[in-house]
C-alpha cells in the first residue's frame, strides 16, 4: 500500500475544513485574513525568525493585530496566516494527531496572533473548536 502526502490543494481543502470548526464569531472577525499554504517558510522568514530548521514552524502570522491598529494606519499589507505544510505533516508523522485537527489548532493560534489574544485565550477557543467537532 502506498500512502502520499496530501498535496498543497488537499491542503487547501482540510484549512477550509478546520476553518468551520473555529468559533463562528472567531471566523466572522478574521473573515478578511487570508491563508496561504506554503511547503515552508521562506528564506527571510527563517531568518527572521532564527529557525534551526523549516520544520521548526507550522505557522506564521504576519499582519498588524487589531489591538494594535489604529483607523489612522493607512492599511499596508493584509493580515495574513500561513500554513507550512511539510512542518504540519511532520509533526502529524511524530504525534500520529487527526490532520484535520492539527490543523485547526495551528489556525486558531495564528488567527489568535491577529486578535492580540493570550495564550489561554487560544486554548479556550481550540477547547470549543475540538467540542464542536465533535458534536
Amino acid at each position: 500500500m502506498t500512502l502520499t502526502a496530501p498535496s498543497l490543494a488537499d491542503f487547501e481543502d482540510m484549512a477550509e475544513d478546520a476553518l468551520a470548526l473555529i468559533p463562528a464569531e472567531l471566523r466572522a472577525r478574521a473573515a478578511d485574513v487570508i491563508i496561504r499554504i506554503e511547503d515552508f517558510p521562506d528564506a527571510e522568514t527563517e531568518r527572521d525568525m532564527e529557525l534551526d530548521s523549516p520544520f521548526d514552524l507550522l505557522g506564521l502570522y504576519r499582519g498588524i493585530a487589531l489591538t494594535d491598529k489604529s483607523v489612522s494606519d493607512p492599511g499596508g499589507t493584509p493580515d495574513m496566516v500561513f500554513l507550512y505544510r511539510r512542518p504540519i505533516l511532520d509533526y502529524w508523522c511524530e504525534t500520529g494527531e487527526d490532520l484535520v485537527h492539527l490543523i485547526c489548532h495551528v489556525l486558531i493560534h495564528e488567527i489568535g496572533h491577529h486578535f492580540g489574544f493570550s495564550d489561554a485565550d487560544m486554548e479556550r477557543l481550540e477547547e470549543q473548536a475540538e467540542a464542536a467537532g465533535e458534536g
